[in-house]
């Protein structure tokens, strides 16, 4: 079966200076990551705030080409030109909606560029409007009308309109309370079951990803550090930074954690990344041979759908 979205060693490099006469340098966000969806699946990428979450995203959704490697789409069907078959969600549903422009114009603006006439237009925003659990009236009234919840609501609309194959989430319940967190995940959980779309899912929350995920990929500065089905992933982490990240999780009446298994000190700069094992620096099962080579992507022991970027995996 051929994958929805392929990504072939994508690396994605932003050239900056440290000082006005300084040498410019190449700061590295992306770090030949390769990466599967396949049609109807979840593929959560987890990881610390700087791993290069967002920014594989946004190269994914096409706002910001690679630097190098590929990204292939395989589309089911044929869309019409100007509809694109990848829509995102942003992260912050009250800076992503433009507040001059009343919800029907936001909304429609994926039809724009296609020969729809306003009529038709008009239809297809009452109608995903109903599908995100929104009022009809809606589409009159402006974002700053509707509270946190039901704008990320109105941001899932605009996404579906224009009938798309896979949708980029980043992090789409990170801005919202907890008790309206629950209601977007579970509407999301229900379009996916309803039209077969996939998700690249962008989150920093293990309850959320637990729920929603087919298939986890653990990104660090950059690079893939783990990647495999969620069940294989949450319950038997291979990589030592996956399981500094579930052990850093709050938990209650779990007993005390185990030692040295907490992250300690700050992701490195991507500008000048540690070399062999990017994780080795803070990595409590560090030899000599993990600051020199850089670990390929193999099987964790006994469970070849899972893979780990390590030369100690579990």
């Amino acid at each position: 079966m051929t994958p929805l979205l392929e990504l072939d060693k994508v690396s994605i490099h932003f050239p900056t200076r440290a000082g006005l006469l300084q040498p410019r340098l190449m700061l590295r966000a992306v770090d030949k990551v390769s990466l599967t969806v396949m049609r109807g699946e979840t593929l959560a990428i987890v990881g610390e705030s700087g791993s290069g979450k967002s920014t594989l995203g946004y190269s994914v959704a096409g706002l910001r080409p690679p630097t190098t490697g590929g990204i292939r789409l395989t589309p089911a069907r044929a869309h019409p030109a100007g509809r694109d078959p990848v829509q995102i969600i942003f992260q912050d549903p009250f800076s992503a909606l433009d507040p001059r422009m009343t919800v029907e114009d936001i909304v429609s603006e994926p039809l724009r560029l296609t020969e729809v006439g306003r009529k038709l237009r008009r239809d297809r925003v009452a109608e995903v409007l109903e599908q995100v659990g929104m009022p009809a009236d809606a589409a009159n009234r402006y974002p700053h009308q509707f509270s946190g919840g039901q704008r990320q609501r109105l941001a899932i609309a605009r996404a579906l309109i224009g009938d798309p194959e896979l949708i980029v989430a980043d992090e789409p319940l990170s801005a919202l309370d907890v008790s309206i967190q629950s209601k977007v995940l579970n509407l999301l959980a229900d379009i996916r079951e309803k039209h077969g779309i996939s998700y690249f899912f962008i989150s920093h929350d293990f309850g959320v990803v637990r729920h929603l995920a087919d298939r986890v990929a653990v990104l660090y500065l950059g690079r893939i550090m783990e990647v495999g089905p969620a069940d294989d992933i949450f319950t038997s982490p291979s990589h030592p930074y996956t399981q500094a990240l579930f052990e850093a999780v709050p938990r209650i009446g779990r007993g005390r954690r185990k030692r040295g298994s907490v992250l300690k000190g700050e992701i490195p700069s991507p500008i000048r990344p540690p070399s062999g094992c990017v994780f080795h620096p803070r990595c409590p099962k560090a030899t000599a041979i993990c600051s020199t080579d850089r670990p390929e992507l193999l099987p964790a022991p006994g469970r070849p759908e899972q893979l780990s970027a390590c030369h100690h995996k579990e």
